[in-house]
């Protein structure tokens, strides 16, 4: 079953870059951008965290934390992050229970061939844990310009 506006983040600690973890209690009380993406390195992925990485002041400045979520492990993800200078933390799910748990681990196809894999898809919960977007089958350019408008409207709402 997919997430979708409305539901709670569901509880979930994962091991992170840096050798640190992420648990569903440490987004409380702040916006959080948690984005899913295939594999580290490959060539729509690099896009899409340059992108977050390039506009990450935007994100800090509106109290918003992004979190990068794939299948890769930690050791990938300290790769990956020190390659392209990315400044927001990468989450492991390498056993795929959190990508089953937001319905992002769907099938896929290529060339006619089948085959089970991550949608690049990006939720934005407020600092309650509730799912306020959703983007899915992301299209990289530009997506992250739509998540900050999403982020701007969500700061506008919070200060009514």
């Amino acid at each position: 079953m997919a997430l979708s506006i409305g539901d709670r983040l569901p509880d979930f600690t994962l091991p992170t870059d840096g050798g640190g973890t992420l648990d569903n209690r440490d987004l409380q009380g702040r916006p959080v951008v948690l984005y899913f993406y295939p594999k580290d390195d490959t060539s729509g992925c690099t896009k899409e965290a340059v992108s977050f990485r390039d506009q990450f002041e935007q994100f800090d400045q509106s109290g918003v934390r992004v979190v990068g979520i794939s299948r890769d492990s930690v050791a990938s993800h300290d790769r990956f992050k020190a390659k392209h200078g990315l400044n927001f933390t990468l989450a492991s799910d390498e056993d795929g229970r959190i990508c089953e748990a937001f319905g992002v681990w769907v099938e896929k196809s290529m060339y006619g061939k089948k085959y089970m894999g991550i949608e690049r898809a990006t939720f934005l919960a407020d600092g309650d844990g509730l799912i306020r977007e959703v983007w899915r089958q992301v299209r990289v350019p530009g997506h992250v310009a739509t998540v900050l408008e999403a982020v701007e409207g969500l700061r506008r709402e919070s200060l009514r």
